[in-house]
Formats: C-alpha cells, structure tokens, sequence
C-alpha cells in the first residue's frame, strides 16, 4: 500500500512539474522604446549625419509597441545605415558619438537606459566599421538601473555590442536589428522544468519496474 502510494505521488508531482513548465511562457510583457530619452549623443535625435566623405546618415526607427511572452528574444528597433554616394572604394566616416535606448516597460510601469558607445569608423559600400558597445547589459529585475518606476520581477537584457552593417548588405537592405531578452525572475527556466518532470516520471517507472520484480 506504501508503495502504491509512493508512486501515485511522484506521479502527480511529475505531472504538476510538466503542467508548469508549459505555462511557465504565459506571462506576456509589452514595451517600447519611443521614449524621448532615446536618441544619439545625449538628445532625442534619430538620425546621425556623417562627418567627411560622401554623405551618409545613420538613422533609428523605434519600437513603437512590442508584446511578447517570457522568456523571449525581442526587437529594440533598427538601425539603417545609408550612404548613396558610397563605393567599395570611395566611404564615409562618422565620428565617435554615443546612443541612448530607453526601455520603457508598460506593464510595470518602468523605464531604464542602455547606454551605447562606439568610436565611430568608415564605411563603404559593402563594408561598415562601425559597432556599438551596451552598458548596463541588464536593465531590472525590481529598480535595477531603472531610471524609473519598478519592473517587479521583469528584466530585460541586451547583447553586448551591435555591429552595423554595411549599406548594401541586410535585409532591408543597411537595416541592422537591435536585439534583445526579456524574461521574469519568478518564472524558472521552462527546460529546467521540463527535465524535472522527466526525471520524476523516469523515478515512477523505475519504482514500478523494482516492485514488479519482487
């Protein structure tokens, strides 16, 4: 009777890791980063002009509304790099400038800034030397580098650097995507919880193939 016990309960605690598990993605978070705070070199503006050779402009398109699940990989925004003058030989150079992407998190009501630096660079045709360096890599959980308000137990992080690519190259053609993460401190890993369950059921066979035996 023990036994038979024993194994109706790890059967059910299987089952409730496996149930959990495929709800752990039904939290969804929406976003945007239309702030005014996000822009180049400390102000709101979306475009950046070059500094020498053929004219060029580097241009932001915000995410206006994002909504996704968690955990997910999300999209910031765009880049688009254009240089219509520009040749495999003949470029453009930009200058050092910074970029400042504000995330506002509208379902918790908190926003934060990644800072991006890059130390500018020359382009050509089919070739971009330029990259963007984050920092902080990670905006949240509750008022971590929040500008403000709180995220809760959402947080958001960003890849290290974004490299621009050439104005020929991407698709749309000199469009660069700005990728993210977001995910929720009180959910654990869905495969972490997956191979628990599986482990709890692979434990119910194995009792039951021991008490068949005797």
């Amino acid at each position: 009777m023990k036994s038979k016990r024993l194994l109706q309960s790890v059967a059910m605690t299987a089952a409730a890791f496996v149930m959990t598990a495929a709800s752990a993605t039904a939290i969804t978070i929406t976003y945007q980063t239309t702030g005014a705070n996000t822009g180049f070199n400390g102000t709101s503006a979306l475009l950046l002009n070059s500094t020498s050779g053929s004219a060029a402009t580097l241009t932001f398109v915000p995410n206006a509304s994002g909504t996704s699940g968690v955990p997910s990989n999300i999209n910031l925004g765009d880049f688009t790099l254009a240089c219509g003058g520009c040749t495999p030989v003949s470029g453009s150079t930009f200058s050092a400038f910074t970029f400042n992407l504000r995330i506002t998190d509208t379902t918790n009501s908190a926003s934060g800034t990644f800072v991006g630096s890059s130390a500018g660079g020359t382009i050509f045709s089919d070739a971009a030397n330029l990259a963007i360096t984050w920092a902080p890599t990670q905006i949240g959980p509750g008022t971590n580098n929040a500008a403000s308000g709180n995220f809760g137990p959402t947080f958001f992080t960003k890849q290290l650097v974004t490299q621009i690519v050439a104005p020929n190259s991407g698709t749309p053609v000199g469009n660069t995507s700005v990728q993210g993460f977001v995910n929720s401190s009180e959910i654990p890993e869905p495969a972490t919880l997956g191979l628990m369950g599986v482990a709890m059921v692979g434990l119910g066979l194995w009792r039951k193939r021991q008490l068949s035996a005797k």
